[in-house]
């Protein structure tokens, strides 16, 4: 295992983030995985980066004080203050981010609580997130597993957490011979498809399936269609989500009209919401239910300025790797991986005009602009998705959960 877990740690850093000699590193990881940090830190070294931040992160010290202090007292704490992620930023670093879950850890704090200190959270790091907006740093979202996660995923196995570490390792191709080649490949198909669907010019998109999803959102003009390949402003390209399958643009926020229902659970901030949908008018989220978590998808859609919006349609065949392992992840990172999804909250101006301010983009093309962003998955077997074309033609781009040959 500890091989294998070396080789992980090395196609996060040398295939996904190219990370240069020299170049400082910022890892972000849970307490829990601090054993596979040391391992990103040894690669790292031999690779010659000698500046190495480590942010360090604990969900339940983070239940702890959530549970005893109140808002103004949480904003004061250290925890809280993502001030080094700036620093790092304006240094050149490459970042790391290790995304652990520990489902349902939160369900007995108050959702508006949790939701308000991570938006503030957020607005201390808001250099770092102005500067990756802007493609000014590399950046990569990889998963390790926790105990409570890899129980939640596995809950029948007498060791869920190796269960849960060779699953990771498998869709991430880290059990092949050689990863770097299958990601490039992977990759490059995903380009061509992104390709294929910017060059339909498809104006507006039609879903339904059996779960009573009827929606339509449409696309700005010159909407541009992407992967998760990342091109920086030096020319870089990295691998933002490790792994990933999607291809993905930002709709005109003002255009949703419709039902989607959510066809995997979420898990928002180590809280569950299970069985929900959400009721859209005039791009706006005007209603919407869960059998579970209800409270903590309205401090969602409620959390700040034009949270009630989306920002992102993602198309992702329900024939792909992640999909066909089975498992529900609980985790947004290999979930959304797994089926078409929507995103509630800031959009990608990226998407349009890589050329223009990206706040005039903004306006020029609705997009929303909003200091969250929440993926929630769509997509199952019988998604049929149309698009319209700005002449009016109507193409199949998915049939029965997959991209219909056009754009296989």
């Amino acid at each position: 295992m500890n091989e294998l877990l070396k080789k992980y740690a090395t196609v996060i850093l040398k295939t996904c983030l190219k990370v240069k000699k020299g170049q400082p590193l910022f890892i972000s990881v849970n307490s829990e995985r601090l054993d596979f940090a040391r391992i990103v830190t040894d690669v790292a070294l031999e690779m010659g980066v000698k500046d190495i931040y480590f942010d360090i992160t604990d969900s339940h010290l983070k239940h702890s004080l959530l549970k005893n202090l109140s808002l103004e007292e949480l904003k004061l704490h250290q925890y809280f203050n993502k001030g080094k992620w700036n620093e790092y930023a304006k240094k050149g670093a490459a970042f790391v981010m290790l995304a652990s879950e520990t489902p349902g850890l939160m369900k007995d704090i108050d959702s508006k609580k949790l939701s308000d200190i991570t938006m503030y959270s957020y607005k201390t790091r808001e250099i770092f997130d102005k500067m990756r907006g802007k493609t000014m740093v590399p950046w990569c979202i990889a998963a390790v597993p926790t105990e409570k996660w890899a129980e939640e995923v596995f809950p029948n196995s007498e060791d869920p957490l190796t269960d849960l570490w060779n699953k990771i390792l498998e869709v991430c191709s880290i059990t092949e011979a050689d990863p770097e080649s299958i990601w490039n490949e992977k990759i490059s198909k995903l380009n061509e498809r992104s390709k294929k669907l910017t060059a339909a010019h498809i104006k507006t998109l039609k879903y339904t399936n059996s779960l009573g999803t009827d929606f339509t959102i449409s696309l700005p003009d010159n909407a541009l269609w992407q992967s998760g390949n990342e091109e920086l402003i030096d020319k870089t390209e990295v691998l933002v989500n490790y792994p990933t399958e999607e291809i993905f643009t930002s709709p005109d926020c003002k255009s949703a009209n419709g039902i989607v229902y959510a066809a995997k659970p979420l898990s928002y901030q180590d809280n569950m919401i299970k069985d929900f949908w959400i009721k859209f008018k005039d791009g706006v989220a005007i209603e919407w239910g869960a059998q579970e978590g209800e409270e903590t998808l309205k401090n969602i859609i409620t959390s700040c300025p034009n949270a009630n919006m989306l920002g992102e349609v993602a198309l992702v065949p329900f024939d792909s790797s992640i999909s066909n392992s089975g498992i529900i992840f609980y985790e947004t990172l290999f979930d959304e991986n797994a089926a078409c999804h929507l995103a509630l909250g800031d959009s990608f101006p990226e998407c349009l005009d890589k050329t223009m301010n990206k706040d005039e983009l903004y306006t020029k093309y609705n997009l929303n602009k909003c200091n969250n962003h929440v993926d929630f998955m769509i997509g199952n077997k019988d998604l049929n998705i149309t698009g319209i074309t700005k002449d009016g033609k109507e193409i199949k781009i998915f049939e029965n959960g997959n991209f219909t040959k056009d754009f296989e």
